[in-house]
Formats: structure tokens, C-alpha cells, sequence
């Protein structure tokens, strides 16, 4: 640990630039992080008083491949981007954790009592002990501390905020107690059980791993328990592309069922063949049983399973291309992935309200100023939302003054790829 005033010297003599460039990828974001730490040490300093105190990050991420694919068992392609929580942190005598997240009332956890609690299903509270109750009970220590996080991971646009402020709980508890020998996977899998069981929330997996493992991952969850999950080692700069996420603006209030529907119908189609998951299905015998299906089932649940089929191979051909550095290919397979959620999975906008279709006025002004310069697709759960684009970087500035003309400035976010996830900054 180093003394806060020592850390506020050495971000204002700018000691940390190599560190800061490391984690943020991107020069040009380098002089805003080094602000936003100094202020968050400030914060802390305010909240605690000064002393000893260390630095953690974990970042927000960015689903690549395999648009609904977690949820049967699929595989998936995901990144971690340069947006990212971080908190500032001390370690206390104290069994309990006193965290204090910008914008939000101070939280404290009484670590003596990690029991499950009804009440605090939703709350950052339920998660900040789920976390802690699911790596004591892996075996690992647990103890308090003090915190104060701010986060520039932005909030119901797809990156998964809620996972980022998981897996950083995750790894302040595995480097204050376990000398970070807690693995990313674990973490990850931790926040998972967190989130499911004390915040009440049914989600894969897909968002904590990615936030935790960091880089661009392939994950298989064919068997969810044990996920295998490969980095897959590119460095989008070669290429001159970045990633440009764009909140459309669309309203997600009223599509809990639009969201619901798509592993329900997935599900259904398995449920013919006698399985739990479309994983489990052999798309050979779906071609053949298509007919019965389409009438047993209906045609959009066969049109979601199609999608599922392909899309799963997908991934593995986007792993490939970047592998064998064919970026072309991969950039046609995004753009596939982007076709075929658009026509068989249909998820782009909700049938109750078909004047608003916010997710699709963003893909058809893409394709209409992106050829040759790069690809889009849906992001994340769909319906509303975001966009996705991988763009050439000397038109960076034309697709965002495109995007931001049509929803405000400000929308559209051009991103990096971070090469860390959960991680002890300083």
C-alpha cells in the first residue's frame, strides 16, 4: 500500500502514465484517467481520511459473438473495453465492508452475517455479500475494508455494469486477503452465483467472465460449471479498427417478456427433441424434423434455433479468422451475426411497439455510410439499446458525428480493448 498523499504526487508528476497507457489502451483517454484517479483519491481521502490505500479496476465488456447463444449452452466471443470501475481502497480490522460508489449512499456489510437476505434483493448491498459469502465458502479469506468506486462503465447500455462492480468486489477481496491468488475464472463465477442468488437476477455467464478474464476470451459453455475459456490474442490496433458502442436511446421499459421469450422459445425447440438446451441438439436432425417442428412449435421459435445453429459456428470462425489474421473474415462474420439476429433471431425491435425502433434506425444508418470503412450489429440482449461497429480509424470521426447526429452528442463511444481484467492497479 502507498499513502494517498504519496499516490496524488505521483499522478500529478504523471509517474503513472506507462501503467495508465497499459490498462487504457487508448493515448488519447490517458489525461482523463489520470484526473479521475487523482479526484477518486480525493474522494476517498474525504470519506476515510488519508493514509495507506491501493487501487483496483475491473472493466465493462462487450459481447463480440454469440448474440444469445450463453443462455443454450453456446459459446461466445467477448471483450473487455477501456471503460472501466475503480475503487480506491484500505484495509480495516473491521469485519465489515464500508463502500461508498459515486453518485450513491454510503453501503456497510456486516461480514459476520452473510446470510441470504430477501429484502436485499436488487442492491449493490446483496451483491457486495453474495461475493463475499461465495468466496468464503470456496475457501478463501474475506475481511473489511474501505472503498470508495466511481465507474465511467456506462449503465443499461450493454456492458455490463453490474458485472464490472462484481468482479471488482471480487478482486479488492482477492488481493486485500489472498494476495490475488483468487483465479479471474472463479471470480467470475462467484459474481455469477452472486448476482443469481443474492440480487435475484437469472443472468449467464457470459458478462461476468468477460469482465473478469479481460482481453478478447472465447468462452465454450457447453458445460456451464466448468466453461472453457481461451484469450485470443489480437491486437484490433494492427488493423486500425476500434470499437464503437452507441447507446440508441431506445426505451427498455415494458420488454422483460420480448427478452424472456427468446431462451423460452430456443428452449421450447430442445424440448422437442427431449433436451433442456439447444446445445444438446443436433442441427442435423433439426433440418430433417424442420416440418414437424414448424408445426409443434410455431415458426419463430424455429427461426430463433436456426439463428443459435449458425451463430455458434460463427464464433468459431470469428476465432479462426482472427487467429489466422484475416480480419476481413472476421468483420464479414460480424456483420453476419448482425443479419441473422436482425431476420431469425429478431430481436431488434419489440412487435408491441413498431414505430419505435430505435436499434434499427442505428444499423440502417450504419450500412448506409459504413461500406468499406467497417461492419455493425445488434450489442447485447437487443431490442433497444445499443449498436456495435467495428470501425477503420480514419473514419472513427465520421460514423461518430453520424451516430451523434441522429441521438445526441455523445452517443456514440469509441473504445479499446483492454488487455486486463479484474486487476490490482497500483
Amino acid at each position: 500500500m502507498e499513502h494517498t498523499k504519496t499516490l496524488l504526487e505521483e499522478f500529478a508528476a504523471q509517474q503513472h502514465q506507462e501503467r495508465l497507457a497499459e490498462i487504457y489502451v487508448d493515448p488519447c483517454v490517458l489525461p482523463y484517467q489520470c484526473t479521475r484517479y487523482q479526484r477518486a483519491i480525493r474522494e476517498f481521502e474525504n470519506l476515510y481520511g488519508s493514509g495507506e490505500a491501493e487501487i483496483y479496476s475491473a472493466p465493462g465488456r462487450s459481447e463480440v459473438g454469440g448474440n444469445h447463444t450463453d443462455h443454450q449452452h453456446g459459446e461466445v466471443l467477448a471483450a473487455s473495453i477501456n471503460l472501466d470501475a475503480i475503487a480506491i481502497v484500505r484495509r480495516t480490522e473491521e469485519n465489515q465492508i464500508q463502500l461508498l460508489s459515486d453518485g450513491y449512499p454510503m453501503i456497510t456489510v456486516d461480514l459476520s452475517n452473510l446470510e441470504n437476505k430477501k429484502e436485499e434483493e436488487g442492491t449493490s448491498v446483496g451483491l457486495i455479500r453474495g461475493m463475499a459469502y461465495g468466496l468464503q465458502k470456496n475457501g478463501h479469506k474475506i475481511g473489511g475494508f474501505q472503498a470508495y468506486v466511481t465507474s465511467d462503465v456506462l449503465n443499461g447500455a450493454g456492458m455490463s455494469s453490474s458485472a464490472a462492480f462484481e468482479v471488482l468486489v471480487g478482486t479488492i477481496l482477492s488481493g486485500l486477503y489472498n494476495e490475488m491468488s483468487v483465479s479471474p475464472v472463479e471470480i467470475a463465477q462467484v459474481a455469477q452465483y452472486a448476482e443469481n442468488v443474492y440480487f435475484g437476477k437469472p443472468c449467464g455467464l457470459m458478462d461476468q467472465m468477460a469482465c473478469s478474464v479481460g482481453g478478447l476470451i472465447h468462452i465454450d459453455f457447453a458445460e456451464p460449471a466448468s466453461p472453457i475459456v481461451e484469450k485470443v490474442e489480437v491486437d484490433f490496433g494492427v488493423y486500425k479498427h476500434s470499437l464503437c458502442i452507441t447507446d440508441t436511446k431506445g426505451s427498455h421499459a415494458d420488454l422483460t417478456d420480448d427478452y424472456a421469450l427468446i431462451p423460452q422459445e430456443m428452449k421450447k425447440v430442445a424440448k422437442y427433441f427431449g433436451k433442456d438446451f439447444l446445445r444438446e441438439v443436433d442441427p442435423a436432425s433439426f433440418c430433417k424434423e424442420l416440418p414437424k417442428i414448424r408445426k409443434k412449435c410455431g415458426d419463430r421459435p424455429v427461426l430463433r434455433a436456426l439463428h443459435f445453429f449458425e451463430e455458434d459456428k460463427r464464433v468459431e470462425k470469428e476465432v479462426s479468422a482472427l487467429r489466422e489474421g484475416d480480419f476481413q473474415a472476421f468483420l464479414q462474420t460480424v456483420k453476419e451475426s448482425g443479419d441473422s439476429s436482425f431476420k431469425y433471431l429478431q430481436n431488434i425491435y419489440t412487435n408491441k411497439d413498431v414505430q419505435n425502433q430505435s436499434v434499427s434506425i442505428g444499423l440502417a444508418v450504419s450500412d448506409s455510410i459504413l461500406p468499406g470503412h467497417g461492419v455493425s450489429r445488434v450489442h447485447g440482449g437487443g431490442f433497444a439499446g445499443t449498436i456495435q461497429a467495428f470501425v477503420a480509424d480514419d473514419f472513427v470521426e465520421e460514423y461518430r458525428r453520424g451516430l451523434d447526429n441522429v441521438y445526441g452528442e455523445g452517443s456514440c463511444h469509441v473504445l479499446k480493448v483492454r488487455p486486463f481484467g479484474g486487476i490490482k492497479v497500483l
